[in-house]
């Protein structure tokens, strides 16, 4: 760990603030948005501007730290020690230019304010379905969204980035003028520089057009199956989840959802009705329950049903490369026993189109993927872990036959590396790049394998 004379010194210089182990704030400050991950860094910093980044960046070097960017918590992997951890709340620029279809955006801010500024203009950003998660986190991890059959990746929209080099210089980057940086950024985080702000390109969104269906756990085998067939000539237009419920019998849940489950088959067309696609899956089983009609991004944002407060919870996921009957029959098999309670819900969510023809080069694809996984086994007060623990590893090996080459990023796992991600030349490619633009190693790894 650093000398903390030397981070009591830099933090007399900042402009913004910097809390070490000993300050009452810093033990919320350093927690990540999942509270089951453990991170214990050597101080929090909130920079106002880049010349605080560029204090930090000289304390990192004369005292052995490293800086870690973890702009709202999210993909934390646990491993600080020695680092400095940056929030950059303060770098929170918002520009849509509506003509070119083109947002400028700091790194500190979130999907949610992104989503509302574009209301109403014919435009979506390629966001997560979280408005609380940042755009560069999500963004510089590669990202999945509800338009990624339409548009590709987050990273696949990155046009350019104000990066802040290890050596203090700060610049806008694009595929131009550094083409390998580029390329390390979609996908591989801030391991390359510090991103300040980034510039993406939005989707054009003549007519949003959604559909909710939810179906009795009964009929999940015949309803997965049709998603799955749906696949081969979905237009890209056409993107597609599928949500597979188990709710608790626990008494502070309503009474129509306690201790039932169920499966929800979730579509969004960018380009007007696709309902005669989209009654090839309504006609797989008994519908309980439809929502229908034109949507919006916000409307997204705000039926996502994702946190928004850190809460504490595990996961595992999954690329797969197809989804054949023998690995659907064996899903719902184990999703049906009883001894599976601790996973609540499965996510299972239809890739191709514009996954398989990615505009720009980056480390993050989905290329050879047919379907991204993901279980959700939140933690229960009172409950022991190793349950859920347990489920997970079921599920990880169930899937394991029909395993992708990769997955992204912004689906990893805490303790999970950029190995799933990429291939040894890819994170050769990596480590040669880093000790070109970072020499002295004061940029955390990330995800990279030590």
């Amino acid at each position: 760990m650093p000398p903390v004379s030397a981070l009591d010194s830099a933090r007399a210089t900042l402009a913004g603030s910097l809390l070490l182990p000993a300050d009452d704030a810093f033990d919320g400050a350093r927690r990540p948005w999942n509270l089951a991950v453990e991170q214990q860094p050597a101080a929090v910093a909130a920079p106002a501007g880049v010349g605080d980044l560029r204090v930090l960046l000289d304390a990192a070097r004369d005292t052995g730290a490293t800086l870690a960017v973890q702009p709202s918590g999210h993909g934390a992997s646990g491993d600080l020690t020695g680092a400095v951890l940056i929030r950059m709340t303060a770098f929170d620029e918002l520009a849509v230019d509506t003509e070119a279809g083109i947002l400028r955006v700091g790194s500190g801010v979130r999907w949610g304010a992104v989503v509302q500024a574009l209301e109403g203009t014919g435009w979506a950003a390629p966001a997560g379905t979280s408005p609380v998660v940042s755009v560069a986190g999500y963004t510089l991890g590669g990202g999945h969204s509800w338009f990624s059959r339409t548009a590709g990746l987050g990273s696949d929209n990155l046009r350019a980035a104000w990066l802040l080099r290890a050596d203090g210089t700060h610049e806008r980057v694009d595929d131009d003028s550094d083409p390998e940086l580029m390329w390390a950024l979609r996908g591989a985080g801030g391991i390359v520089g510090i991103v300040t702000a980034l510039e993406i390109d939005l989707v054009r969104t003549p007519s949003l057009h959604g559909w909710g269906l939810t179906f009795d756990v009964a009929d999940a085998t015949a309803v997965i199956r049709a998603v799955r067939d749906l696949a081969a000539d979905a237009p890209s237009s056409l993107n597609v989840f599928m949500n597979s419920m188990r709710m608790p019998d626990a008494p502070q849940l309503p009474e129509e959802i306690r201790g039932r489950s169920f499966l929800t088959v979730q579509a969004l067309s960018v380009d007007g009705s696709a309902d005669a696609l989209v009654d090839r899956v309504r006609r797989a089983g008994a519908v309980r329950r439809e929502i229908a009609g034109a949507t919006s991004p916000a409307a997204l944002a705000a039926a996502s049903n994702e946190p928004t407060e850190p809460t504490a919870g595990r996961g595992a996921s999954m690329a797969l490369s197809a989804l054949d009957d023998a690995t659907i029959d064996a899903l719902v098999g184990f999703r049906d026993a009883p001894e599976q309670w601790p996973i609540v819900g499965i996510d299972i969510r239809m890739l191709g189109g514009a996954l398989d023809a990615p505009r720009r080069q980056g480390l993050a694809s989905l290329r050879s993927a047919g379907w991204l996984l993901h279980a959700l086994s939140p933690m229960i007060p009172g409950a022991p872990v190793e349950l859920g623990d347990a489920s997970l590893a079921g599920f990880r090996a169930l899937l394991t036959p029909a395993r992708a080459a990769r997955t992204i990023p912004t689906f990893l796992g805490p303790g999970k590396t950029l190995e799933d991600c990429g291939s040894t030349d890819d994170l050769g490619r990596l480590r040669a790049l880093r000790a070109v633009v970072d020499p002295d190693g004061v940029l955390h790894e990330g995800r990279l394998p030590r």
